[in-house]
């Protein structure tokens, strides 16, 4: 096994157990592994400090796997720690109100590059390192014996598999094809998911247990759903009789599978309208029109997908809560959410205080979102902490 050799001092992350070495940490390298082998990490002394998988192409030259010497990475470690990823999520899926969770999360699963979900009896991965694409042949052969799915779907697409030197993928890898519509089942409520054209792996399930906290204030209330893709604030906020719900989304195909779930639901439209538009548009037209409403939802994409990128991201989220905040009733609920690892809660706060001073609103914070039990954050990795989000009350 080739030896990567960290400079004097570069150990201490390491010795933490954070799965990352990024290369202006390495040394050197004694020998020319392939991208994605898996390396043996030692420090200045030569001492052992974990193996991992080692890609010169990308900035994370390293990223660790196991820091115990006697351990060896075989086929059945990598096996072990699926079924422990799978094992973890029981509770989710044996509650008979949901079908569909995230399985695998990446380094917080001690799997990194690699995502799993489920969806019903469809599976869709995402892999995001060489030496988790390596690895797949074994991944797939456990997933199959442990779930029997119908189809395992690679939805490899991500811009951020060409750091690493690998293409994307957008394919079948097991089973046969899923169809156009799988329904799933999420709090009781069923979606239907376009597993091969939707955005990510095809649904956001790290809000399911956001939608559903949501859901608890909109009986009776007038509630706008910004980015709403497929439904999900939308639909539970009329599983809870919201008095109207409102859904804006610029993608036809979100907005197209979102009344194909409101039919599957049996909700009716009369008390629900969507709105294909850019977000902001629609609400800078809002507010010409003097539109108002109790309850607004802002779920944004990423706007910070780095560090070097927070300023410019927190003027965009301060402006989209500037304009929300203005169209809510007195006393009106505001849920924005923040998908950006880089922004933290701290920030975030900051972000809304100052569009709370634009708006000419007094805010009140009076919850905090955070993901769900199926998307964990690992001690050691608090990268893995990305979603985030505040329930605030706007006077």
């Amino acid at each position: 096994m080739i030896d990567v050799i960290l400079k004097k001092g570069k150990e201490k992350a390491v010795l933490q157990r954070h799965p990352w070495v990024f290369s202006g940490a390495i040394e050197h390298v004694k020998g020319k592994p392939a991208n994605g082998e898996i390396i043996r990490l030692v420090d200045a002394k030569k001492s052992f400090l974990a193996y991992g998988f080692y890609n010169a192409q990308s900035r994370v030259a390293v990223r660790l796997l196991e820091w115990d010497e006697d351990t060896t990475i075989n086929d059945d470690w990598f096996r072990n720690k699926v079924r422990m990823a799978v094992a973890s999520r029981s509770a989710i899926l044996n509650d008979g109100q949901t079908d569909t969770c995230r399985l695998i999360f990446s380094e917080s699963d001690y799997l990194p590059g690699l995502i799993t979900d489920k969806y019903a009896d469809h599976l869709a991965v995402q892999v995001l390192t060489t030496g988790m694409q390596n690895a797949m042949p074994i991944i797939i052969d456990e997933l199959t014996q442990l779930l029997k799915p119908k189809s395992i779907f690679d939805k490899s697409d991500a811009a951020s598999r060409a750091h690493e030197g690998l293409d994307t993928i957008n394919a079948l890898l097991y089973g046969t094809p899923p169809p156009a519509l799988v329904l799933v089942k999420e709090n009781g409520i069923t979606y239907g998911i376009n597993i091969a054209e939707g955005q990510k792996s095809g649904f956001y399930c790290d809000q399911r247990d956001n939608r559903h906290i949501l859901a608890r204030h909109t009986k009776g209330k007038k509630v706008l759903d910004c980015f709403c893709y497929t439904g999900g604030f939308t639909l539970n906020c009329l599983s809870n009789q919201a008095a109207s719900v409102t859904s804006v989304d610029s993608s036809a195909l979100a907005i197209e599978t979102l009344q194909e779930n409101i039919r599957l639901n049996n909700f009716g439209e009369a008390n629900h309208s969507a709105i294909k538009s850019d977000v902001n548009v629609q609400l800078r037209k809002f507010k010409e029109d003097n539109e108002k409403f109790d309850i607004i939802v802002l779920d944004p994409p990423k706007y910070a997908p780095s560090r070097s990128a927070l300023d410019r991201a927190s003027r965009a989220y301060k402006d989209l809560n500037r304009l929300g905040m203005q169209l809510l009733n007195s006393g009106g609920l505001l849920a924005t959410f923040s998908c950006s690892g880089a922004m933290d809660m701290e920030t975030f706060k900051q972000v809304l205080a100052w569009a709370a001073l634009d708006a000419g609103k007094q805010v009140q914070f009076i919850y905090q979102f955070t993901q769900p039990e199926d998307h964990p954050v690992r001690a050691s990795f608090p990268e893995g902490e990305y979603l985030k989000g505040l329930l605030c009350r706007v006077w």
